[in-house]
Order: C-alpha cells, then structure tokens, then sequence
C-alpha cells in the first residue's frame, strides 16, 4: 500500500494496522465488498477509508466538491482579516 492512504494505515496504532489493511484489501474486490456488506459497520468504514484515498487525487477531489487551494487562501484571507499570524 502506497501513498497517502499508506501513510494513514502506517500512522494508525499497530494494533489497528492489520484490520485497516484487511479492509481495505477486502474492499477493492467485488467479492470482499459482498462479504462487508454482510456485516454493516466494516462495509461503512471500508468505504469510508476509499474514500479518503479518493480526496487525495485534485482531480477528483476537485469533482468531489474540494479544492484545497481554495480553502487555503480562504483560511489565510481570515486570518489576515483577523490580525493573526
């Protein structure tokens, strides 16, 4: 597992680590999604997880409705609104 959702899985506690990669290796199959929508809260936070990988992508975020950029240089305009640092 690479990227970003590694390094999610990576920072999480060691003990959670092989159910986070169980499920997401479960999840990017037809059959492991038919078996977690067996069992409703790992369906719902195996598809949670892929859709953190998703926001990753800009292009893709960007369809989803977020641009970082945007909410970057709005939270910079409020902070020099506002005398912050």
């Amino acid at each position: 597992m690479n990227g970003p959702l590694g390094e999610l899985v990576a920072a999480a506690p060691r003990w959670r680590r092989p159910g986070m990669r169980l499920l997401l290796a479960l999840a990017r199959r037809p059959r492991g999604l038919a078996l977690l929508a067996r069992v409703s809260p790992a369906d719902q936070v195996a598809h949670g997880l892929l859709a953190l990988g998703r926001y990753d992508d800009p292009a893709r975020a960007a369809t989803l409705g977020w641009d970082a950029e945007a909410v970057t240089a709005r939270g910079q305009a409020l902070r020099e609104a506002e005398g912050r640092p």
